[in-house]
């Protein structure tokens, strides 16, 4: 069994805290205020997929966050981690983090990991969200039934974690104190929150007394562990007769005919504000950046640099670098911050509950929507993510099919294609890129439906999907997180192939072979099979030379076009449409191009996690395959139908 390590952490003689606990409790959230990483957390179940290790900042401690897991049964791919981490000792102390507005199944879980043998604290968290529906509970007895330690919390807020910090260092210095290795023996002894002197408030017990029942034998089953639970709940919790409003606002977004309506609407508005928001700013920075290319080159002359690399790095590299800036900075720090509050917010597992009856028509279930949402800012991370799905068969399903959803990389270049051929600005843009999102998803579910009945044959397995509270976004945070986890860090990926690749994209473009340059003939010698396909061979030559990444594909273009990669004035969207109408462009042509962006191939980095993923050259071959026949096909379609 293998588990992911962040930070780079080992463990070594340090005390490992495991932070176990269902799906969406808020267990990432507590390891990366607990850690100072950046573990990406959601308001959905499956953002964690893998073990994360991190130090406590100010402590000796080793923090590992689990997989959200419902029992030790090891049905899914999540429980079987998150089980064995535990079996195998590797925690000094489990702290199970319980959801204080649904407690009965997270004290199911506690009573299955004290079974386990380690110490356990359990840390009711989301007691905001439990006391917004009337319910509260009583700690103090609940530490009295259990006989071990609880406490209360908001992961949140800063004072609950300093809180949090002082019961695990009580609860370890006792389990040092009494020699205690797990959590057998003297359950009727004094509290260790209680013996250190850290009980603090509602959010530590106090009392002392035996436990409902002893889970220390070799273990409990999942069915008696939920019995002993509710039994547990009927004591400790009061639920008084406020319920907020949220259940009619699920009726409408979860309803038959309203949900996909309003994911229709929202999916519009999402790109009516990126395409509106991007447009002024994306100029700006273009002016800025290519602004800055006459300082470099005349900078480069004092320094009596050759020609050569005066044009190989200003009208190269930073040319081709200012380019996919200027073109993919603005809208991604528009859609993406956006994307993340609805996340934030819980709105995407209502997405996939909506989208789950198609996808199991097709043979596969709902959670494969929560894959394409991630593939929606990475392929890789969208293919990494299908760890989330139990069966092996419906894994590859949304593994082989995750490419078929537009990735971040692909965004500027269709919004930069839709606004200059099909609808300039405006609600009309959107509605085509909302457009080109359905069809995405249109592709993504008759692929699914043709592998179901081929190579992946088998009956879709249950899909049960616990819809998350509605919670109100920490929009400081969520625009933090999504600037550095999403915008920037793939921006900064875009940029580091793309400085390269201007680079060498010069040198092909000057390098001359007979009546031309290298990168020209090469251009000539696909331009039969680019015609074929509604495209010409500069394009086709872009989406290949465009395999690092898909950021790249359009300015490899312009500089094939321009033969010399001068690409200075092409931020402005009117020269560049100017330049693709005089290489010949129409609607027709851009309509393919943009078809052909959809599906081809994935980029070299979706690759390799698919090669990781899977374990397997041929899955990795087919990943690639399967996406570039099915555009094969449509461009031909297209350029037989309107060409």
């Amino acid at each position: 069994m293998r588990f992911e390590r962040e930070g780079h952490v080992r463990a070594g003689d340090r005390p490992v805290i495991a932070l176990a606990g269902m799906p969406n409790v808020g267990k990432s959230t507590l390891f990366n205020a607990l850690t100072g990483l950046r573990r990406h957390t959601g308001n959905w179940t499956g953002k964690t997929v893998g073990v994360g290790l991190g130090r406590c900042r100010g402590q000796y401690w080793i923090i590992a966050d689990l997989p959200g897991t419902y029992s030790l049964t090891g049905r899914s791919r999540e429980e079987r981690i998150a089980g064995a981490f535990l079996r195998q000792g590797r925690a000094r102390l489990t702290v199970v983090v319980c959801d204080g507005s649904c407690l009965v199944r997270g004290l199911a879980l506690s009573l299955q990991v004290m079974a386990a043998g380690t110490p356990v604290l359990v840390c009711v968290n989301l007691l905001d969200e439990a006391r917004r529906k009337g319910i509260e509970i009583d700690l103090k007895r609940l530490e009295d039934l259990l006989g071990v330690p609880v406490i209360g919390m908001v992961a949140r807020k800063r004072k609950s974690r300093k809180r949090f910090i002082q019961a695990v260092g009580a609860t370890l210095a006792f389990a040092h104190e009494t020699g205690r290795a797990d959590n057998t023996g003297g359950r009727g002894q004094a509290s260790p929150l209680q013996s250190h002197g850290t009980s603090g408030g509602d959010n530590a017990g106090g009392h002392t007394g035996p436990p409902l029942q002893d889970t220390s034998a070799s273990g409990i089953d999942e069915e008696t562990a939920y019995a002993r639970a509710e039994e547990l709940c009927c004591q400790v919790v009061k639920q008084s007769g406020h319920h907020p409003p949220w259940g009619r606002l699920d009726r409408l977004l979860t309803g038959r005919f309203t949900g996909g309506a309003v994911m229709l609407l929202m999916l519009l508005g999402l790109f009516w504000l990126t395409v509106k928001g991007a447009n002024y700013p994306s100029a700006l920075l273009s002016r800025l950046l290519f602004s800055l290319e006459d300082p470099m080159s005349r900078g480069l002359a004092t320094l009596d640099a050759p020609e050569w690399l005066n044009g190989l790095l200003c009208q190269g590299a930073w040319r081709t670098l200012a380019w996919v800036v200027a073109v993919m900075l603005p809208p991604m720090a528009i859609f993406f911050p956006l994307f993340s509050l609805l996340e934030e917010l819980g709105y995407l597992p209502r997405a996939a509950f909506n989208l789950d009856r198609p996808f199991a028509a097709c043979g596969s279930c709902g959670k494969q929507a929560l894959c394409m949402c991630m593939g929606l800012g990475c392929n890789a991370a969208g293919v990494v993510g299908c760890r989330i799905i139990e069966t092996r068969r419906e894994r590859l399903l949304a593994v082989l099919t995750n490419s078929f959803t537009p990735c971040n990389g692909r965004f500027p270049t269709l919004i930069a294609l839709t606004g200059i051929f099909f609808a300039s600005g405006g609600l009309g843009q959107a509605a085509v890129m909302t457009g080109l999102i359905l069809f995405s998803a249109g592709v993504t579910l008759a692929v699914t439906k043709l592998l179901s009945a081929t190579l992946l044959r088998g009956e879709p397995s249950p899909f049960v999907l616990e819809l998350p509270s509605w919670r109100p976004p920490r929009v400081s945070q969520v625009l933090l997180r999504s600037l550095l986890d999403r915008t920037l860090s793939v921006l900064g990926r875009a940029a580091a192939v793309a400085a390269p690749a201007g680079a060498l994209l010069w040198c092909l473009a000057n390098i001359q072979v007979g009546e031309g340059s290298l990168l020209t003939h090469m251009a000539v010698a696909l331009e039969p099979l680019g015609c074929f396909l509604g495209l010409d061979g500069a394009i086709l030559l872009g989406f290949i030379l465009g395999l690092p990444a898909n950021e790249i594909v359009l300015p490899v273009i312009i500089m094939i076009y321009t033969a010399g990669g001068s690409l200075a004035e092409i931020g402005d969207t009117a020269a560049l449409g100017a330049l693709l109408a005089q290489k010949g462009w129409t609607a027709v042509t851009a309509g393919c191009v943009m078809l052909f962006s959809l599906l081809h191939w994935p980029c070299s980095t979706t690759l390799l996690t698919i090669k990781k993923e899977t374990g397997s050259l041929g899955w990795t071959v087919l990943g690639a395959v399967l996406p570039t026949a099915v555009g094969v096909i449509v461009c031909i379609m297209v350029r037989a139908i309107w060409g």
